[in-house]
């Protein structure tokens, strides 16, 4: 996928695999900065981060930061074609009650080609809706 971006929108990959060590003091972070409540919508605890399982990355523009992403090339770019590398943009706007969290334009999940192809026929804008399961699980 990043190669296939490479061409007008390059790609980076800002964060990949986490342990728990990594992420408790990720989530530490948040709490100290915005307050557990406000940190719980952008940042998941120790344990229940899709980061820990290896299947979520973050990307970003050059230069970009998590807050400007959205507004770029690359954002547009990868909600038009991560599907096709078995990747979907995980965090959508609209479908905070749905998820859990806050949007995130540049957290992607692995699915697998045949899922992601899938939801994408289907119009699913979660996992949650295309695999029928509670909306806004506790994850957290």
């Amino acid at each position: 996928m990043r190669a296939a971006a490479a061409d007008g929108v390059p790609l980076g990959v800002r964060s990949g695999y986490r342990s728990y060590a990594t992420q408790k003091v990720v989530y530490a972070r948040w709490v100290r900065t915005l307050g557990k409540a406000r940190a719980d919508r952008v940042s998941a605890r120790a344990g229940h981060s899709e980061h820990q399982t290896g299947l979520a990355v973050d990307v970003l523009a050059r230069g970009s930061t998590f807050g400007s992403f959205g507004r770029t090339p690359q954002a547009r770019w990868v909600a038009r074609n991560a599907w096709r590398y078995g990747f979907v943009v995980r965090y959508r706007a609209g479908q905070e009650k749905v998820t859990g969290y806050s949007p995130e334009p540049w957290h992607l999940r692995y699915v697998g080609v045949a899922l992601a192809t899938d939801m994408r026929r289907s119009g699913s804008t979660s996992l949650e809706a295309h695999l029928r399961i509670a909306a806004a699980p506790d994850y957290r």
